[in-house]
């Protein structure tokens, strides 16, 4: 199946909720998109569109960190359809949701401070030492060779 790839921006419109089901990262959040249409030759606010965004792992991290009410996003992501029966008689309610494939501050709308996230470093270890170790220690357990690569005799090793 393909998927629908979509950009949008828009504002935030509540707070972050992030958590994190099976150890695995999940923030959401809605964007309100307002659009400007021109009607009888003045420009208008068009009907706003709502559209719940989900981000996983460390972009939902980074967005729980980064995105709060009010600000201008730009969301690109893959866009997916929800409906559900709602009481008798009234038709199924349809929701718009963004998985997020990448999620930024609006720079037409404002300015914004990026900040590297940093990894933890593995240990520092001294290789050079670390490899004479190992060397060391293989080194009697490895059969001398010799010039055609067949074993010595283990009087001509020990010489």
């Amino acid at each position: 199946m393909t998927d629908t790839l979509v950009t949008l921006h828009g504002w935030v419109g509540g707070d972050v909720n992030y958590r994190t089901p099976k150890d695995t990262s999940v923030a959401t959040f809605r964007v309100a998109c307002t659009p400007r249409v021109k009607r009888d030759g003045r420009w208008e606010d068009g009907e706003t569109a709502w559209y719940t965004v989900t981000a996983w792992r460390a972009l939902a991290e980074n967005v729980r960190d980064s995105v709060h009410r009010g600000e201008a996003v730009i969301v690109h992501g893959r866009l997916r359809s929800r409906s559900w029966a709602r009481a008798e008689g009234e038709p199924p309610a349809t929701m718009l949701e963004v998985e997020a494939i990448l999620v930024g501050h609006d720079l037409t709308r404002g300015t914004s401070a990026f900040l590297k996230k940093q990894r933890s470093a593995p240990e520092e270890t001294d290789l050079d030492a670390e490899v004479a170790e190992m060397l060391a220690a293989a080194i009697g357990d490895e059969p001398q060779l010799d010039g055609w690569g067949n074993p010595k005799p283990a009087a001509e090793s020990a010489a």
